[in-house]
């Protein structure tokens, strides 16, 4: 890939407490592990990380410091937003001493992360995935429902509510973007559209209820193609051999060899990015409803099943089953074939079966022979009392 810009990449880490003894952003970590600078589409970039960061000022001074690069610039923000506790609806990212009662004093102004990002001359893109408290959360969602969150910006990324307790582990979101962007997309040429390992994010990472997704707008060449075939080859020596005859177009890839191989390996995150990612490109190319992409959702049922998650296997097969029922009919031997694939994985699904039973049990009925599978999950069901929350 030939990207002759200069770019920067800044890691904003609003984490609050740090002073006493909070565990360290493990969401932040793990993007600065990642190798940010390989993922921004340009020959060379800074990489300017804020952990622990105390004092709105030197925060602006660093973002005002990243809009004066003439290149590519992505921002990713983790950690908390935060509303002042009184006489105030301003959204703040907190800093390392903020609290709901000091934010407004000691955390970074929302508006002041995006008026200094719009100044950025380059393709700019904001990345979020932050967490909002119960006094924050509904500013956060008014905000992002009405754009002001994102004023204009091309922005991506998720808020969740506060959990009760930090993880020990990075957000879901971000290890399923950080995936997607080491993997890339086979078609999608050297820069990619964030909103492509973004929607395999929001496909592939088990997100807490009620968050966020955000999408908005519509960014330069920012982030890099890890897939995109390297630069051409310069030109030929002077004294060059006369001109071949053209060769044959070669066979498309199969990229299910290199899938399962990540998958039997353990790299079931890096397998089912792949996964998705070509069957994106399969979606675009021959429509939800074609036997191309029907059989990609097996692949990725088949993927779910590698990996230990067999309640997710149950419902891929489930809708591969579906799918082929809707094309083949009830007489589609691999319809029920498909089906067995789900009772199965579904037989293994633990306190998550109940909830998937009523599907499969809709699917066995449309089958002639689907009486005596019908019954194992009517049985079942009578034999596994409901989970009651306490």
């Amino acid at each position: 890939m030939d990207h002759p810009t200069h770019g920067c990449v800044l890691l904003l880490d609003g984490t609050p407490d740090r002073r006493r003894g909070a565990l360290p952003n493990p969401t932040a970590h793990a993007i600065a592990g990642a190798s940010p600078r390989g993922f921004l589409a340009a020959a060379s970039a800074d990489v300017v990380q804020l952990p622990a960061m105390a004092g709105p000022q030197s925060v602006l001074a660093y973002l005002q410091d990243a809009a004066r690069v003439p290149g590519p610039l992505l921002v990713w923000v983790t950690g908390h937003v935060m509303v002042p506790a009184r006489r105030s609806t301003e959204l703040h990212l907190a800093l390392r001493e903020s609290t709901a009662s000091t934010v407004r004093y000691t955390g970074l102004p929302w508006e002041w992360l995006t008026r200094t990002l719009r100044e950025h001359a380059g393709p700019t893109l904001l990345l979020v995935d932050a967490e909002a408290d119960a006094h924050a959360w509904p500013h956060v969602s008014a905000a992002a429902h009405d754009g002001s969150l994102a004023a204009g910006l091309a922005v991506c990324g998720v808020l969740t509510p506060a959990a009760a307790k930090p993880s020990p582990e990075a957000g879901p979101y971000t290890r399923a973007f950080l995936t997607a962007l080491s993997v890339g997309h086979p078609a999608a040429g050297p820069t990619l559209d964030p909103v492509l390992p973004h929607q395999l994010a929001l496909t592939q990472a088990t997100l807490p209820e009620g968050f966020l997704a955000l999408q908005y707008g519509a960014t330069g060449p920012v982030l890099a193609n890890r897939a995109a075939p390297g630069p051409a080859a310069g030109p030929p020596a002077v004294t060059a051999p006369p001109a071949a005859a053209p060769e044959p177009p070669q066979p498309e890839e199969d990229p299910l060899p290199r899938i399962l191989a990540a998958a039997r390996a353990g790299r079931h995150n890096e397998a089912a990015a792949m996964a998705a990612a070509w069957e994106q490109q399969t979606l675009r190319r021959h429509g939800p409803h074609s036997a191309e992409a029907g059989l990609w959702v097996e692949v990725r049922a088949d993927l779910a099943r590698l990996a230990g998650d067999h309640p997710r296997a149950a419902e891929l097969w489930m809708s591969a089953a579906s799918h082929r029922l809707a094309r083949g009919g009830p007489a589609d031997t691999e319809a029920l074939a498909a089906l067995k694939r789900a009772h199965y994985c579904w037989q293994h699904s633990g306190d998550r079966a109940r909830r998937l039973a009523p599907a499969l049990l809709a699917l066995w009925e449309q089958l002639p022979d689907g009486s005596e599978a019908a019954a194992d999950v009517r049985t079942r069901l009578e034999e596994t009392p409901p989970t009651l929350s306490r």
